[in-house]
């Protein structure tokens, strides 16, 4: 069964930084679209960044472009996401997902994709 676990959570403050990671395993990272979500006590969860295959393209929600980035690293069969600039409103749960079995990679909808980790807390204080 796929498994993908993230990693690198944590508590800090408005102005930092985080970078979470997805170990994915039964399957290469490189091979298909994989993305990151988050979603809020009483919010709906929220696509944050997607890599298509191969991670030559990348697409990010409007409210972290700029500040977050998503890469891969095909050796040790991760996905990152690397967060800057960090605000309180960046505070939740992450998630990792992976291969999308409907609509497109960009589009970044959870509704899409097939495989989901177990998540990460993120808190991000004033």
């Amino acid at each position: 069964q796929v498994q993908l676990v993230e990693s690198g959570g944590g508590s800090v403050q408005a102005g930092g930084s985080l970078r979470l990671s997805c170990a994915a395993s039964r399957y290469a990272v490189s091979r298909y679209c994989m993305g990151w979500f988050r979603q809020a006590p009483g919010k709906e969860r929220e696509g944050v960044a997607a890599i298509y295959p191969g991670g030559g393209r990348t697409h990010y929600g409007d409210s972290v472009k700029g500040r977050f980035s998503i890469s891969q690293d095909n050796a040790k069969n991760t996905l990152y996401l690397q967060m800057n600039s960090l605000k309180p409103e960046d505070t939740g749960m992450y998630f990792c997902a992976a291969v999308i079995v409907r609509g497109y990679c960009y589009t970044i909808s959870d509704k899409n994709f097939r495989d989901w980790g177990q998540g990460t807390q993120v808190t991000v204080s004033s």
